[in-house]
């Protein structure tokens, strides 16, 4: 059966190779020689917390399995999300229930908004390292295209990278419409200083581009014992006054991070733009979040005490993996981005364990890698963060520490 251009374009990217992350099977009693896989960014520790709240505190009414809520029940969500957002990302201006765009996913979302603010083969800068997914995300529905400005994981986080940025913009051959920032940053584990959000927004608006901010690890913020890590600051909690036009800036966040739930599929928008969420609205039918996702979520936002309790002792237990994993680098002489202090991953270097080059490719060569660690029973993801140099890959350190410690040892 003959495809549209669309469809025959997404079946080459499922065709292409190392993709996807390969599924964990390891178990430490059932299947202990299974693979560990450090690709996936669950955190997988707060797990078991999360469904035990679920089970034991969440009731299902009608309303969870209808179409739609009633109204009062539609707008608890909503105004539980200010509440919590306002808590974590402490905006300038407080975030508003009406500006808070609920759908299932920060995934849909980035869908969303790549459909509604770009055309196809109209791009959206990025620095890189990177998430690798923002390509499928942004570009497997809408056709838009990632934009890479060719930064270091150093030269992401200072104020000149917009100096990069304007370069990509010139350079590109595409119209882009938007810069879109991970914060804090995935891979690299770091947030941004305040400095490079206000020069980013400056760059967004005198060039009049949408300024996305990826805050999905907003709560994922740890003591790491880095004395030159940075505090995580929010792009609302600046004060936009002479430095981008409100409109401009849109912000994700979601459960499947914080609240170790990415099975539940729950994820907002918050932007001033009343165009852009009256868009997103349109085709909100095609990415709305299921009922009884929303009867989950609200009442996890209206408890801010277990909130603030599960937050805890998540950054206690990332905390924890960090500094074992680190502490395993170290030992063995394996370089990574230092300074991080957020996520669920460490960025390492694995360049001098790539094998020759000659006649192998670049990209051959971290396959050829990545395959190595498989064989040894353990997944990396290779080249999926668009990193300048190659060799380079993301270990995600939320396990449970007995798995992670088998992983590290591997």
């Amino acid at each position: 059966m003959m495809l549209s251009f669309r469809g025959s374009k997404n079946v080459r990217e499922l065709a292409m190779p190392w993709r996807f992350s390969l599924t964990q099977t390891y178990d430490p009693v059932e299947n202990p020689t299974g693979l560990i896989s450090f690709g996936m960014a669950e955190n997988k520790p707060m797990r078991a917390e999360i469904a035990k709240y679920i089970n034991e505190k969440v009731a299902f009414t009608q309303d969870s399995v209808s179409y739609r809520s009633s109204t009062p029940t539609a707008a608890r969500l909503p105004a539980a999300a200010a509440v919590h957002l306002n808590n974590i990302l402490k905006p300038h201006a407080p975030i508003d229930p009406a500006h808070i765009f609920v759908a299932d996913s920060p995934t849909s979302l980035g869908s969303m908004l790549g459909y509604n603010l770009a055309e196809p083969e109209d791009g959206i800068v990025v620095s890189r390292p990177v998430y690798g997914r923002f390509e499928l995300d942004y570009g497997v529905e809408s056709g838009v295209i990632m934009v890479y400005a060719d930064t270091t994981a150093e030269e992401a986080f200072s104020p000149a990278c917009v100096e990069k940025y304007e370069r990509a913009l010139k350079e590109c051959g595409k119209k882009i419409r938007a810069v879109l920032l991970v914060n804090p940053h995935n891979p690299v584990g770091r947030c941004y200083p305040v400095e490079t959000l206000k020069a980013i927004a400056r760059f967004c608006n005198k060039h009049h581009l949408h300024l996305i901010s990826d805050e999905v690890y907003a709560s994922c913020v740890f003591d790491s014992g880095d004395p030159n890590a940075v505090p995580f600051t929010s792009i609302l909690s600046l004060d936009f006054t002479g430095l981008i036009d409100p409109d401009l800036v849109h912000v994700l966040y979601g459960f499947s991070k914080d609240f170790a739930s990415g099975g539940l599929h729950l994820g907002f928008l918050v932007t001033q733009n009343e165009q852009l969420r009256q868009a997103c609205k349109a085709i909100l039918r095609l990415h709305g979040a299921s009922q009884a996702a929303v009867t989950i979520g609200t009442a996890i936002l209206e408890d801010q005490a277990f909130v603030s309790s599960f937050t805890a002792e998540a950054r206690k237990r990332l905390a924890s993996a960090y500094r074992l994993t680190t502490s395993v680098l170290d030992k063995e002489g394996i370089n990574y981005v230092k300074g991080g202090n957020a996520g669920f991953f460490v960025y390492i270097d694995l360049s001098p364990y790539l094998p020759p080059g000659g006649a192998i490719t670049p990209r051959n060569r971290e396959f050829a890698l990545a395959q190595k660690l498989v064989d040894a029973g353990v997944f990396l993801h290779p080249g999926e963060e668009h990193s300048r140099s190659i060799g380079w890959f993301r270990l995600v350190f939320s396990q449970e520490e007995n798995t992670l410690k088998e992983g590290l040892n591997r």
